[in-house]
């Protein structure tokens, strides 16, 4: 026989690490730069997020972004910052649905994550390679007009930047493919955790159906199992006022018994 919370809390635990690298907010908007190019400022996201700080940062941009594009959804930043696998779960299954029906559900084929991701620190390091380019060049021709021998000759410099180019891209596609798997991956995990949620929340409404049978809602059990159920906050467990209820009612009952006799 298959132990299902067993089954249920080891695919919870496989998926929840996932969960908590997204609660930094900046694979959500990479998700929304690939539905809507350059909609989202990349290079204000901070991919190596660990402070509730910066993940903040992160949400500010996302929620900017919804605001552009008019779309009405509340982020709860609080929340998602926490790392709580459920909550960041919950966010990311609207996302992707949002984004597919957007999209269709087709992959833009073109997009480059990396290449997004690093948008920001190429702008600053172009920047950077425009003024040394501008100064070996000024110094060539220094060298040059002093009859002095310049160590970079131009015939290599063009074979040097396609081998470097062309790592790039080979670095790139080994990426992407990496990313696409574990995208494949936590789709699967996702799929397999929403049919345990499912089969367990079937459960749960079998016994709050039959809890409110009128021949057994007011019996004491009934009512602290509907204690249980009908329990709204996530942080304390109902079990402790449950099962104070039922032992208050059930002495309540021996106490009437002995009454009795």
């Amino acid at each position: 026989m298959i132990d299902y919370p067993f089954l249920f809390c080891w695919k919870y635990l496989c998926v929840s690490s996932y969960l908590f690298q997204a609660a930094s907010g900046a694979v959500q908007c990479q998700m929304m730069d690939m539905t809507y190019p350059g909609v989202v400022p990349m290079q204000k996201v901070n991919f190596d997020a660990k402070s509730e700080y910066d993940m903040i940062q992160n949400y500010k941009v996302l929620q900017d972004v919804f605001n552009k594009l008019k779309i009405e959804k509340h982020i709860e930043v609080n929340r998602l910052v926490k790392g709580r696998p459920l909550d960041n779960l919950e966010f990311l299954q609207w996302l992707k649905r949002y984004c597919d029906s957007v999209n269709g559900g087709i992959m833009n084929e073109n997009y480059n994550p990396v290449e997004r991701r690093s948008k920001g620190g190429k702008d600053r390091s172009s920047k950077g390679s425009q003024k040394i380019t501008k100064s070996l060049q000024a110094n060539n021709m220094h060298n040059s007009g002093s009859g002095e021998t310049v160590g970079l000759s131009r015939p290599y410099g063009p074979k040097q930047a396609k081998t470097g180019a062309g790592g790039d891209v080979a670095n790139y596609s080994g990426e992407i493919q990496a990313l696409s798997k574990e995208v494949t991956d936590l789709k699967l995990s996702v799929d397999l955790l929403e049919k345990e949620r499912d089969f367990y929340f079937a459960k749960l409404r079998d016994i709050e159906i039959l809890c409110q049978t009128p021949e057994l809602e007011d019996l004491p059990v009934a009512v602290a199992m509907k204690k249980i159920l009908y329990s709204a906050d996530a942080k304390e467990s109902a079990l402790v006022e449950a099962q104070e209820y039922l032992s208050q009612n059930l002495n309540a009952e021996e106490v009437e018994a002995e009454d009795e006799h």
